[in-house]
């Protein structure tokens, strides 16, 4: 794989498909949601790891409520039930690692 450096705001819907960059072995999500915000429960075959880097997020996995704020990270083992949604005051900023080279979701 060659050295890229790719603009964030050339993603598209914010996310970068590893697969697509040279063969990646991850895929990111840039999240910034409004209070009340964020995906369903759903799991992947593969493990998903969350920092946040501003606001706070409230995390259902696995049947556990789990609160991460700024410079937390959050790391959810693979096919384990999971989401989150914003429940602070202002805007959600995190990167979402997907570790696999490709999107594998399944919402439940």
């Amino acid at each position: 794989m060659d050295l890229q450096i790719v603009k964030r705001d050339q993603l598209p819907e914010n996310s970068l498909i590893g697969a697509e960059h040279g063969g990646a072995g991850v895929c990111l999500i840039f999240t910034d949601s409004a209070p009340g915000e964020g995906p369903a429960q759903h799991k992947h075959t593969y493990e998903e790891v969350f920092v946040t880097l501003e606001g706070q997020a409230t995390f259902l996995v696995d049947g556990e409520e789990i609160v991460a704020g700024p410079n937390e990270v959050v790391i959810v083992p693979p096919d384990t039930p999971h989401g989150f949604t914003n429940t602070g005051q202002g805007r959600l900023r995190q990167v979402n690692i997907h570790v696999s080279p490709e999107f594998h979701t399944e919402w439940l």
